[in-house]
């Protein structure tokens, strides 16, 4: 397994450390629902420098990200970032990512840890023709998230920029915590606003020592992944490898809104097809309207019993202390208020399918 910078610091903290995408990273610190109301109500910071980061340059850098991405990444303007995905040529999602324009024919994707081999030899391919810049700068570079209602009037002390004054899905390159040249970004995949800040891994454990240092007065707690799992989940967020995969189509995920028409991109008419006809199944979310947790692989059933599809990802929910989920359904399932049933075990538990987020973010 792969160490992050800050692995040391997590284990000294007393984090409960696990594998995944082949990194030993904090699952836990104090627990998971302490841990998510820290971010809902206060402040956290995660270690996220798992993520991968290609940085793609020069004058056919845009061809290929447009070539690649399902998003028009045309629209960006230097300081912006944008979410999309990686369709493959069978109508699946090799990953979703956001793309940061750095600046004039330079962009940094960040991909999921998981993918990173992937997603660099699938773009790689397209590139053989297009020979645009490409870097792997993943094993260079550390990726902190700063999560709360308290991340502005926290870390403003930090850095010279007016954190207030950076948008959703706008980034500045700017000093923070001693460091020169450090992604601010307003970004992140807990619903509750802050920062994403990239530095190099020398750079982090200053930036993380002064990151909660600055924020003690206002609740900060270092923050895991359990926690990140169930803060997105409320937010109805995708997460890669459970509600979107190679074999799911961003139209049945309802990505419709990130897979933009009006350009040339891998299978690109499939995918058009699909958004004019209509898929068989769609990506829906649903609340358990009686005893029970849902779990990904859980069969979703109609009233009658028959399986009408499968659950992706579910929690008990922290904010709202019911059982939450997202799944896939057959198409005429998918309305809101429609009521569907889990198998959980053996037994049959009631729920209905609701409109997301689950959570609204009332701060």
């Amino acid at each position: 397994m792969k160490n992050t910078a800050l692995t040391s610091i997590h284990e000294a903290l007393g984090a409960k450390m696990v594998p995944f995408a082949g990194y030993n990273m904090p699952v836990q610190y104090e627990g998971v629902n302490v841990e998510h109301e820290t971010v809902r109500n206060h402040l956290g910071v995660f270690d996220v420098s798992h993520m991968g980061e290609f940085l793609i340059s020069g004058e056919n850098a845009l061809e290929l990200i447009q070539k690649v991405s399902s998003n028009d990444a045309s629209k960006l303007t230097v300081g912006k970032a944008q979410y999309s995905c990686l369709p493959n040529e069978e109508g699946g999602i090799v990953d979703d990512l956001i793309i940061y324009k750095i600046k004039e024919e330079q962009y940094l994707l960040v991909v999921n840890a998981s993918n990173i081999e992937k997603d660099w030899n699938w773009i790689s391919k397209y590139n053989e023709s297009i020979k645009a810049d490409m870097r792997d700068i993943s094993e260079d570079y550390s990726l902190l998230a700063i999560q709360g209602p308290k991340a502005v009037e926290a870390m403003q002390s930090l850095t010279s920029v007016d954190l207030s004054a950076i948008k959703f899905y706008h980034f500045e390159v700017a000093d923070f915590a001693g460091i020169e040249h450090v992604i601010i970004s307003a970004t992140g995949y807990t619903g509750s606003g802050g920062f994403e800040i990239y530095c190099k891994n020398s750079e982090v454990e200053q930036v993380w020592n002064k990151v909660l240092e600055a924020g003690k007065d206002f609740g900060i707690k270092p923050i895991g992944l359990a926690a990140r799992d169930t803060l997105r989940l409320e937010m109805g967020y995708c997460l890669y490898g459970n509600d979107i995969d190679d074999t799911t189509s961003p139209i049945e995920a309802g990505l419709g809104w990130i897979t933009k028409f009006t350009k040339d991109f891998v299978n690109a008419d499939a995918l058009k097809q699909q958004k004019e006809n209509g898929v068989e199944r769609k990506l829906v979310a649903f609340e358990v309207t009686e005893r029970g947790i849902p779990r990904n692989g859980y069969d979703i059933l109609n009233e009658e019993g028959d399986v009408i599809g499968n659950v992706t990802s579910g929690t008990m929910s922290p904010s709202l202390g019911k059982g939450i989920g997202l799944g896939y359904v057959s198409t005429v399932y998918k309305a809101v208020d429609t009521p569907i049933f889990l198998q959980i075990r053996k037994k049959k538990v009631g729920a209905k399918i609701v409109k997301l987020p689950f959570y609204q973010n009332k701060k």
